[in-house]
């Protein structure tokens, strides 16, 4: 019969066998772990003079998806006393072993300011809770000889010398400053379009225009299908046809037809037209002053042959169009939606011009700090 004493000491006896085991087997992911990190330091001289400048360098092995804290090394901390980091370097991380680990560097430049042998106490690196540290290093720091037979060879300082110009050191600042103009330009030309009204852009189609002859004999066949209600209104009918013969001699010469009196347009045709086409025209005018001024009524075979004589006039002045003609460009106007959407792509274009402009300034004005200051 098991007591319960018999009872306890195997609970104990169990717990005691199940902590071992998590002991061992944290022991043994650690251990693995350790194996796989590696820390190693290295200078690129071991020996060199007072102020001069070495190379120390930092490498850590270890596998990948594991946190490392380098060590906290700035610029002018003192490693040890007399012993002063210069520079900081970027750290540089590359994949080794398939993938599996990574191989992160860092270089430091060091620099010594008395002689003597110096020892460097190792590294230390921290992957994940477990610090690792890389072996110590030691180098020797010379002193400058001094002529101690010529003591009195002193040379006072020299004057301050003005660095030659070098197109490295200004060619940031010339960059940004070729970029930074147009943006200005664009910037202040968006703001006039804006404030103007003026579009951004215009749409242009190139339309082949009609000649002046065939919309002149369009709209006479027009009237001639209609000319039934040309005796009930003569006026309107002789005004329709007398406009149309005006317009066509406005684009066919090229003077303002429609502004002058009949009598205005038969001598300024006297020089471009024959006597006999001017006779039929003149005819038109004549009986259509009379309809719209003096009351005067026409019957349907007179309306028909005054169509006929202005159908006649056309065909006899007209200008064959030259079939490689360049169509006349017509500029389709906006609609206030459009006017809108264009308003509105301006003013992003200055929002995005003006972060682009207070970033080359702000590039501008660090790189000046870092030249004069």
């Amino acid at each position: 019969m098991v007591t319960k004493k018999q009872n306890s000491s195997n609970a104990i006896v169990n717990m005691t066998h199940r902590v071992i085991a998590v002991l061992a087997i944290a022991l043994f992911a650690v251990s693995a772990l350790r194996a796989q990190v590696t820390v190693t330091a290295k200078l690129d001289s071991v020996q060199f003079y007072v102020g001069q400048q070495d190379g120390l360098e930092l490498q850590v092995s270890m596998p990948v998806g594991h946190a490392l804290q380098m060590p906290v090394l700035k610029k002018g901390m003192e490693i040890i006393p007399n012993v002063e980091i210069v520079e900081v370097g970027a750290l540089d991380t590359v994949f080794i072993n398939d993938g599996n680990q990574w191989q992160i560097t860092q270089r430091y430049i060091i620099t010594a300011w008395d002689s003597a042998f110096y020892y460097l106490p190792p590294l230390q690196v921290r992957v994940d809770t477990t610090e690792y540290e890389s072996k110590s290093l030691a180098f020797k720091v010379y002193t400058l000889d001094v002529d101690t037979l010529n003591a009195d060879r002193f040379f006072p300082p020299r004057d301050i010398q003005e660095l030659p110009f070098a197109w490295e050191d200004w060619q940031q600042i010339a960059y940004g400053m070729l970029v930074l103009l147009p943006l200005v330009a664009l910037i202040v030309a968006m703001a006039i379009l804006i404030r103007k009204g003026k579009p951004i852009f215009r749409i242009i189609r190139r339309k082949k225009k009609v000649p002046a002859h065939q919309v002149a004999i369009s709209e006479i066949e027009r009237l001639k299908e209609q000319r039934t209600w040309a005796k009930e209104d003569s006026k309107e009918y002789y005004t329709q046809l007398t406009d149309t013969l005006r317009t066509y001699i406005q684009e066919r010469y090229g003077f303002s037809a429609m502004e002058m009196t009949s009598s205005e347009i038969i001598e300024h045709l006297m020089q471009e037209s024959d006597e006999k086409s001017l006779q039929e025209l003149r005819e038109i005018f004549r009986t259509a002053d009379l309809v719209k001024f003096a009351k005067w009524s026409t019957q349907i075979n007179e309306n028909d042959a005054n169509l006929m004589a202005a159908l006649q006039y056309v065909n006899e002045t007209k200008v064959e169009e030259d079939p490689n003609a360049r169509p006349e460009p017509e500029i389709i106007k906006e609609t206030d939606k459009q006017r809108q959407i264009q308003v509105g792509i301006m003013r992003v274009v200055i929002v995005l011009s003006a972060l682009g402009i207070c970033a080359i300034i702000g590039s501008i004005v660090w790189r000046l700090y870092e030249m004069f200051v």
